[in-house]
């Protein structure tokens, strides 16, 4: 069992920064390979980011290429997504995910933990 809790979210202007944190218990968080997916109203949860387990490889949605970065501290069982040049369109609630076994990083499907989610708000 992993429980995930997610903080850092907020009300920002387009173009700030963020910098979202998902704390993960138990012993096992290196075992797990984390995401962050956001989910705006009336819409879909997305996949936005995602890294491996040793943090050797990350993945990223086309569309915060280049403005996010994912990334682990396995000793302090915390995941993170720095998120920078933010645009209005990345307003949503931001969840972080931990799959024991994956084979597609972007299909919430394959994810087994869930946390209750961040608000991110990005004014124009």
């Amino acid at each position: 069992q992993v429980q995930l809790v997610e903080s850092g979210g907020g009300l920002v202007q387009a173009g700030d920064s963020l910098r979202l944190s998902c704390a993960a218990s138990g012993r096992t968080f290196s075992s797990y390979a984390m995401g962050w997916f956001r989910q705006a109203p009336g819409k879909e949860r997305e996949f936005v980011a995602a890294i491996r387990r040793s943090g050797s490889n990350t993945y990223y949605v086309d569309s915060v290429k280049g403005r996010f970065t994912i990334s682990r501290d396995n000793a302090k069982n915390t995941v993170y997504l720095q998120m920078n040049s933010l645009k209005p369109e990345d307003t949503a609630v931001y969840y972080c995910a931990a799959a024991f076994s994956i084979a597609r990083m972007e299909s919430p499907k394959e994810y087994d933990y869930w946390g209750q989610g961040t608000q991110v708000t990005v004014s124009s």
